[in-house]
């Protein structure tokens, strides 16, 4: 597939997803979220990869929405396809074996923010902007907003946002919980790549076990949580990079996993 809204991206292990769509503020349209979806799985694929970085083209906007001159077009039929598209692309995020990190360099509205949710965290620069203004518009967040939110902010703050389609701060994002870390604009990248290269020395194998666990078990009754926990911590034991890590401690030396 030849991508014409995003860009790929290597750096020392680390696979960089930029949407590029400057000139709409990195908006999101079914081309786009397409785009996206089939880049995080080639960069997922990528031996050489071991973590993901997700960002927006320019120092504007990570993604400032989805692309209303689009959506003004769109019948009810359409609309359910866009969102099942969204859908889609946010799932390919939260489902993949690799961390992802959304570096938020900007504007992250409506599907900016929900793109940003999908992700496994946020680092965000101090003038990034959050919110999802979607009732503004005459609808309502349909790329997982209504649910992935409340889950990490709680209900009664998730609503509010949403009613309200209020924009935040970054500040006002990382005391709510949903970014990690808030950086000024000129460190932003390479504080995600220091985070991201922390990541990428531990054993692969085991940091997708443990986002399956956390995302699957968060999901489930605390019983059947900690069941998964425990399938997936025997899984482990199975892999060649447990076998390396527990050898590289008790020598004294830096392990040298092979993601297998």
């Amino acid at each position: 597939m030849e991508f014409k809204n995003i860009l790929l991206e290597y750096a020392e292990g680390i696979g960089i997803l930029k949407i590029n769509r400057p000139a709409v503020m990195n908006a999101l349209n079914l081309e786009t979220l397409d785009e996206i979806a089939v880049g995080i799985k080639r960069l997922e694929d990528n031996k050489e990869v071991k973590v993901i970085v997700v960002t927006g083209a320019g120092d504007k906007a990570f993604v400032a929405g989805a692309d209303i001159a689009a959506m003004k077009q769109m019948s009810a039929s359409d609309a359910e396809e866009f969102a099942s598209q969204g859908h889609r692309c946010m799932a390919e995020i939260e489902n993949c074996t690799k961390p992802v990190i959304a570096a938020v360099n900007g504007f992250a509205l409506g599907g900016g923010t929900e793109l940003a949710l999908a992700c496994d965290f946020v680092y965000a620069s101090e003038s990034a902007k959050f919110g999802l203004p979607e009732v503004k518009l005459g609808i309502f967040p349909g790329f997982g907003g209504t649910q992935r939110l409340p889950r990490i902010i709680g209900a009664a703050r998730a609503r509010e946002l949403i009613f309200s389609g209020r924009l935040i701060s970054a500040k006002d994002a990382y005391e709510y919980g949903f970014v990690n870390k808030v950086v000024p604009p000129g460190d932003l990248m390479n504080e995600v790549m220091n985070v991201a290269k922390e990541i990428a020395a531990n054993g692969l194998v085991a940091i997708g076990f443990a986002k399956h666990a956390t995302n699957v078990g968060g999901g489930k009754e605390f019983d059947k949580g900690l069941e998964l926990e425990r399938e997936n911590f025997h899984k482990c034991f199975k892999t060649d990079d447990r076998v390396e890590g527990m050898a590289a401690f008790l020598e004294k030396r830096k392990p040298n996993f092979k993601g297998k």
